[in-house]
């Protein structure tokens, strides 16, 4: 029973693999008329997508490790160098994505990384489990079934936490850091409001900061290009919009 969660496990790692193939290649296109902010978030929607089928995937292992009849376990020299050998692929696997999505900065790619990483905690289970199972202690398979849900689950619900900030426009930077940073810039008199986000694996911040009224508009441009190039250098924010306006009175500092 174990050994077959872990197949389907591995089974649903093929259809992932293919839609984040398919998702990589349309979350890089440019923004367009319909989205203007680009497409990067369908990749953080696939990794949403990803952890919901996992996540089903664990309670169906459990009712299937819970109802089954019980059955003699058996095993043999070939089936566990073929274990082993799917072992061995899945940590070269899961080092080289990782590897990858660390340079290419997705959110996708370790996530996937981390998924093909559960599968190697996995395959460890069964191989114990199958191996005690097979002297005789039945009651093992079950409790590894069990056990590769649960791994299963845990990996879906770290997904979640990657990815439902994201979607639902969690601020990405601490207000509090960002707004001491922005109002550290010469020129910068006060902040009127102040919001950050990611736009897939990019930071977005967007504000309206006011200066002396007197400044001209190439002044006031500068003390933005400031304000962008720290953005840029200390909190390597990627998406940056900043309106001006003239310091007429003293506003309250508002993180909205």
């Amino acid at each position: 029973m174990a050994i077959l969660g872990d197949a389907i496990h591995s089974l649903t790692d093929f259809f992932n693999n293919i839609v984040a193939w398919a998702v990589i290649r349309f979350s890089i296109q440019p923004p367009d008329r319909e989205h203007p902010y680009g497409h990067r978030k369908f990749e953080t929607l696939a990794v949403f997508g990803l952890a919901s089928l996992l996540t089903l995937l664990s309670f169906e292992l459990v009712l299937h490790a819970i109802q089954r009849e019980q059955t003699d376990v058996t095993q043999n020299t070939v089936d566990i160098v073929l274990m082993l050998m799917v072992l061995t692929t899945n940590i070269g696997i899961a080092a080289w994505q990782r590897y990858w999505a660390n340079k290419l900065n997705s959110a996708i790619l370790l996530a996937d990384a981390s998924h093909t990483f559960a599968d190697v905690l996995t395959s460890t289970v069964v191989i114990i489990g199958w191996l005690l199972a097979a002297h005789g202690y039945v009651w093992l398979d079950t409790i590894c079934a069990i056990g590769v849900a649960i791994l299963v689950l845990f990996l879906a619900v770290d997904l979640f936490k990657r990815s439902v900030p994201i979607l639902v426009d969690h601020s990405a930077i601490n207000p509090d850091k960002l707004q001491h940073s922005i109002i550290a810039v010469p020129g910068v008199k006060n902040i009127k409001r102040l919001r950050s986000r990611y736009i897939g694996s990019h930071l977005a911040v967007d504000m309206i900061i006011t200066v002396e009224p007197h400044l001209s508009t190439a002044d006031s441009h500068d003390i933005a290009d400031r304000v962008e190039d720290m953005l840029e250098n200390q909190h390597d924010v990627n998406d940056i919009t900043i309106h001006i306006e003239p310091e007429t009175k003293q506003f309250p500092n508002q993180n909205i």
